[in-house]
């Protein structure tokens, strides 16, 4: 495993900081937070700043190897930190903007780089798309978030280990087998991945008739949540929770002859896929309706990485993990695509979706990424 920089090379700074939307909540904790991560003694000139959809990254992995080596890291957090069910892209993108802002004004960096990384990666394509052309809808009977037409774009665009859009990734995941959504169990056998009937290996046909059965399961859920909004209009609920069962079904975790790489075969970040499949872990589980059509539908959903990055026009930089078992060198085929920008690169590089492994991953990543930003930047 990667060593970690020593803490006496690197000083970190708390933030906590309101947003245009709101300011502190009742017991205190600011809607925008993060950890600041700075080369000791020296004041960067280039920082990168990372948030997710819902992970907290104010503590990224990446953050010391990044600080030791003389870039400015800014570990971001919006309101949604630890809370996906509620998520709503404008917010989130409005939040975003208050930590790029900091380092602007009061870090005082010359340029920021947006680092999407999983889940964070079409994200932060979203912040910036939104920032040099405003696109962005509001949820279903809102308004739009305030301070969303005030969003400083960024310099520079990372697309680390990243998944092709929140909508995507949770389609290529979907248990498509599944006949009842409140029941987790029935499963339609002719679409059941665990069917030894079926594979594996998977034959093309079932694979071609799974991806689009896929498709429909993710429709059907979008017009069921349309639906129950309407209903719901004008009454004192206005919207609900609904759950989202089994999750962790794309056949290239089970099957490491569908595009094959160096990943461990018969895996996912949850570990076993059958396992987690029918657990209670997973992306997009627990959702509102808004939360659904804001964030996971095929149809109505924002958070679809390929119209964002294709405003995307600043220096870019697109890095495969060779071993991930969630991400796979298709979604980075497809960013690098959908990409702008005449000045991007794109490589794969040893290692599992945080690189953890094998040893001197960190260090490898890191050293790419800091000779890359100072090929465009003074560092």
């Amino acid at each position: 495993m990667s060593s970690v920089p020593a803490a006496a090379d690197v000083d970190r700074l708390w933030i906590g900081l309101p947003s245009p939307i709101s300011d502190r909540v009742g017991a205190g904790g600011h809607p925008c937070q993060g950890l600041w991560w700075a080369p000791r003694d020296s004041s960067p000139r280039v920082a990168v700043i990372a948030t997710h959809y819902n992970v907290d990254f104010s503590e990224h992995y990446l953050a010391p190897f990044l600080a030791a080596r003389g870039l400015g890291f800014l570990g971001w957090n919006t309101r949604f930190r630890g809370d996906e069910i509620h998520f709503l892209l404008d917010q989130a993108l409005v939040e975003i903007g208050v930590g790029v802002r900091w380092l602007r004004d009061h870090a005082g960096v010359d340029h920021v780089v947006l680092l999407g990384n999983s889940g964070g990666g079409s994200l932060m394509a979203a912040y910036q798309s939104e920032a040099v052309e405003p696109v962005v809808r509001p949820a279903p009977g809102m308004r739009l978030a305030a301070g969303l037409d005030q969003l400083v774009a960024g310099d520079a665009f990372i697309a680390l280990a990243a998944h092709s859009g929140r909508p995507e990734v949770l389609t290529a995941w979907m248990d498509p087998s599944v006949v009842d959504e409140t029941d987790p169990i029935t499963a339609a056998p002719d679409l059941d991945l665990w069917n030894p009937h079926n594979g594996p290996p998977y034959t093309q046909e079932f694979v071609t008739r799974y991806r689009q059965a896929q498709r429909d399961r993710n429709n059907r859920i979008t017009a069921w949540a349309q639906d129950q909004l309407t209903r719901l209009e004008g009454t004192p609920a206005g919207d609900r929770l609904f759950t989202v069962p089994r999750v962790w079904a794309d056949p290239r975790m089970v099957d490491p002859t569908l595009e094959p790489t160096q990943r461990e075969p018969n895996s996912c970040y949850a570990g076993d896929p059958h396992w987690a499949n029918y657990s209670v872990w997973g992306i997009g589980t627990c959702c509102t309706l808004r939360s659904w059509l804001s964030m996971w539908s095929l149809e109505t959903s924002q958070c679809q990485a390929a119209p964002h990055l294709a405003k995307v026009t600043v220096p870019s930089l697109v890095i495969n993990a060779d071993a991930d078992t969630g991400v796979f060198p298709s979604d980075a085929e497809a960013i690098a695509g959908a990409l702008a920008s005449p000045d991007k690169t794109v490589m794969s590089m040893a290692g599992e979706h945080y690189f953890r492994q094998p040893a001197g991953a960190r260090d490898a990543v890191a050293d790419r990424i800091v000779d890359w930003i100072a090929e465009r930047f003074k560092v």
